[in-house]
This record gives structure tokens, sequence and C-alpha cells, in this order.
């Protein structure tokens, strides 16, 4: 009805304006919330959650025990819920909506059904009006009616939802997010708040979760940490790791780093009641040998744990890693790829690999700075026409050469360059020296004798 309306029936009533996407962040926070129960939890509409419970109501107490803890926690935090349980979605949709707080036990669904209006089957309004018009106003009556002449007139999806209720074809929840494979929670009788007490619980399942590591082999690469406030607000808490862990040890340190790095924006309100430690990701554990006093020797592991950490606190691309790149240009030579991302040996090579010198007359001598883009320098005048300059000037400043190598012909991949000019493309490089001793790493783009396009002269880089 209308506002006018409303407020002359209820003179005292108050008009707050609809907020459709507040209204879906609150229920995500709920489905979040829900989790406490079952990791398979999905978004019914707008209005709804399906919670599969199969398998988890015996460790609430049973199903009427688990039904009246869901029900009591969220009056609690102010909300009117119904709520139905039952073996299909269907089912349990039809009996929250319809019966309010009831459980219906396997073979009761068609008595469940039959005294309820046609919305409980979940079809479209226009689908209710027409079965309506024909005198069947209750499932109980779509159910006795026989079913070919139902499917040519109102349609398969009738006879779908009909026999999803009632169990005949299944009906899969989809989760809103993914199932960790592994996941070790405590209860708590009385609510933590202080960062302490988390990472001590986070210490006691890592422990607790490395038993099921062991005896599948793996270790984790992504955990989650998630933290189930008395209020309802759920703070989750992930990080990765670049190599398997199952250590409790370590996996407790980079929590701490990361509980550091968000300690002022987790608030812990009236305090966590239910802490959960999942693995999202797991991979294949390679022990190591161990030599004769004991000890493992792995170089890369103190580095791993150190990035690790580095990125628990300060994010996923605080440590980045340097890999060759199959390009002769330099600057694409070399390409920086987050730590865990960068290909690692884990196993030594078959056979030794015989390595031989070069037998270029000028040994690939690279600098230690390389430009992240070379940068035009001009040229006036050089000895001979592919010769190195006898004088640059570079950012304004006027270069006296005195000594020069090269050149070293360097040209692009033909495969990425096949539209350009393979004589514009080409390079020349030279290592230069100036009257003080500085050195650099210079190129020539393009060849002398051609007025169309003339050649250009890069700065490159900068050697010791």
């Amino acid at each position: 009805m209308g506002i006018a309306d409303a407020r002359a029936m209820h003179p005292s009533i108050d008009i707050v304006e609809a907020d459709p996407e507040a209204d879906r962040r609150l229920l995500e926070g709920l489905a979040d919330w829900c989790d406490r129960y079952t990791p398979l939890v999905a978004i019914n509409a707008t209005d709804g959650l399906f919670l599969d419970v199969t398998g988890c109501t015996h460790l609430f107490g049973g199903e009427r025990a688990m039904l009246d803890d869901i029900l009591s926690r969220f009056f609690h935090q102010g909300f009117d819920v119904r709520a139905g349980l039952a073996p299909t979605p269907g089912a349990a949709w039809a009996a929250a909506h319809f019966c309010g707080d009831r459980i219906v036990v396997s073979g009761e669904e068609e008595a469940l059904l039959a005294p309820l209006p046609l919305a409980a089957l979940r079809i479209d309004p226009a689908t209710r009006a027409s079965l309506e018009s024909v005198g069947l106003r209750t499932a109980g009556a779509v159910m006795a009616a026989p079913r070919a002449p139902l499917a040519r007139r109102f349609g398969a999806t009738l006879l779908l939802r009909l026999d999803q209720a009632l169990g005949r074809l299944d009906e899969a929840v989809s989760p809103r997010l993914p199932v960790a494979p592994l996941s070790v929670e405590r209860h708590l009788a009385e609510p933590i708040t202080l960062t302490e007490e988390i990472e001590r619980l986070v210490g006691m399942l890592a422990a607790t979760l490395k038993t099921d590591l062991e005896r599948r082999g793996e270790g984790a690469r992504t955990l989650a940490l998630l933290l189930f406030r008395v209020d309802g607000a759920v703070s989750r808490i992930a990080l990765g790791t670049s190599r398997p862990m199952r250590d409790p040890r370590l996996i407790q340190k980079l929590f701490h780093e990361r509980l550091a790095a968000l300690e002022q924006d987790i608030d812990a309100g009236y305090g966590f009641d239910l802490v959960r430690l999942s693995v999202l990701a797991a991979a294949a554990f390679d022990m190591a040998q161990a030599d004769l006093t004991g000890e493992v020797t792995d170089d890369g592991a103190d580095i791993a744990l150190f990035a690790d950490r580095i990125r628990a606190r300060l994010g996923e691309g605080a440590v980045l890693q340097p890999v060759l790149v199959e390009s002769h240009l330099p600057e694409r030579a070399v390409a920086t790829i987050p730590f865990t991302e960068a290909p690692r040996r884990t196993t030594p090579p078959k056979k030794p690999v015989k390595v031989q010198a070069p037998t270029t007359i000028f040994p690939p001598e690279r600098p230690i700075r390389l430009f992240r883009a070379p940068e035009p320098i001009d040229v006036p005048a050089t000895e001979m026409p592919e010769g190195p300059p006898l004088h640059f000037r570079w950012r304004r400043a006027l270069y006296r050469v005195t000594r020069a190598e090269g050149p070293e012909r360097l040209a692009a991949e033909w495969w990425r360059e096949a539209s350009s000019d393979p004589v514009t493309s080409t390079r020349d490089y030279f290592r230069i020296e100036d009257g003080d001793g500085r050195r650099y790493w210079l190129y020539r783009q393009g060849l002398y004798g051609n007025p169309q396009v003339p050649p250009r002269w890069f700065m490159h880089g900068i050697f010791a």
C-alpha cells in the first residue's frame, strides 16, 4: 500500500528507504556466519539461505538441537528467522516458508506439501495463476493430477520442481565459497579477544592439522583462518606459502606476521567463540634427506620462509624474483614475477652439464645497472660509419669518449618483430669509457647511409 494509507492506519510507523545493495551485503554476512555449521552454504533469492547439513548435525547434538541453536543465535542477533529442515532443498524451503520451525523426516515430503499452496513448489507466478484457473490450488491437487497433461499444458518446470521437492530428482546446493579439503576448529566456552590468544590457538590447530597432512602426504600451500565473532561477524585471514608446509611452528609464525599487519582491521567486539584453520590448497610434500648429524640441509628453505613472512605482513606483491626469459634483447631477458610463481628445481639434474666458454671476441659483459627503458642520446660524430661515437650528449651533459669496445650486434626475435624492418630493429652495442673513467653501455639502432631513416643512439646501462 501507499505510505499515506499506511500512516493513516498506523501513525507511528517508521518509513525506511529500501537499499537492495545493503540487504545483499547483510545476507552475505549471514551466510559467512552460517559457515560455523556447514561449509555448504548457498544464498537463495534475496531473503534466504540454503545449508546442506548432511553429516554435520551430530556435531551439535542432533537435528533438533542444531535447529534450535541456529534460531536462538539469530534471535539474539536481532533477526526474525523461520527455518525448516528436510531431506530435500525443496521440502526444506516449503517447511521454512509455510510451516515455520519444522523438521521433516525422510518419506514425509508428500504429506508436508499436500496441504500447502502452489507457491510452496517454487514456481513462477504466471504458472501459479494458470493452475489456479483450472482449479488446482494446492500442491496436493497438482500431485494427484495426471503428469502428462500437466507437462503438456504448464511446461516441464512444474514437474521438475515437484520431483525435486519429493526427492525423485537430486537438487544440488552450490556453495558460495569453495569448500576446504581439510579444516580443524575449536569451539570456545569463553570468547577470546587478544591476538596472543588467537596465535596460541593457531599453533594448536596447526598441530592437529599436521596429522591429516602427513596421512595424505601433502603440505599446505594456501591457509585460511576464520574467526567467528559472538555477534555474527566473521573475519577471514588467508595467506599463501611458497613451498608446501605443515610444521605448526612455521604456520604460527606466518599468521603472527599476518595478524600483526591486520591488527587495526580486525575488530574482536565481544570476542570470538569459534576459530577455524583450513587448508584451501595443498601440494605433495617432499621429504628432505637428513645428514649423519640429523640435520636437514635445504638451502632454499630459509629464503622461502623469509619471503613468506614478508608477504604475510606486506602483501603478495612485496617479494618478487627475477627469472630468465628467452630473449636476445636485454630489457626482455629478465622478468620479475611473484616469489611463489618462480619455477624451482625439486630434484638434482640426472647428469652433469658441461659448460663451454663463449668463443666470441668480445665476451657478453653486461652492466651492473640496466635501465628499465633505453634513454635517447645525441651523437654528433663517430670515428667511422659503423664505429663508436667520439662524444655524446646525455641528460644535457656532454661526454668525451676515450675508450670503446664493440660492436656487439643483437637483434629482436623474428617472430615478435615480423612487421618491422630487420635493419632498423638491429642494435649494435658498445662499451664506452669517458675521460673520468666512467663506463657506459649504449647502442646504435639502424645503419648509416639511409637518409630516410637515420640511425638513433640510446643509453641502456652503466657499468661500475
